[in-house]
């Protein structure tokens, strides 16, 4: 068995929760078993903050990172910075 946790973060609030898993448990895997309200809304998936494929084999200690969507686009918000809009 692997212990992972699955975390999902909003400015205001976090869920989080832990997991006891098979070995060769996948990413995909974690976010089913850990049923995050919002988590099927998620476009991306990180491990320690490295983007991941549902398909990779997690580890004992890995922490599951559902990554919400983008509100503004970070390249247009420096070129309306430097434009001093």
């Amino acid at each position: 068995m692997i212990e992972v946790e699955v975390v999902l973060a909003w400015p205001q609030r976090v869920l989080s929760r832990r997991l006891q898993l098979e070995e060769g448990a996948t990413v995909a895997d974690a976010v089913a078993a850990a049923a995050l309200e919002g988590g099927a809304d998620c476009p991306a998936l990180a491990v320690h903050g490295v983007l991941a494929r549902p398909q990779q084999v997690l580890h004992d200690g890995d922490r599951v990172e559902l990554l919400r969507p983008l509100l503004a686009d970070p390249k247009d918000n420096r070129r309306k910075r430097a434009r001093g809009d």
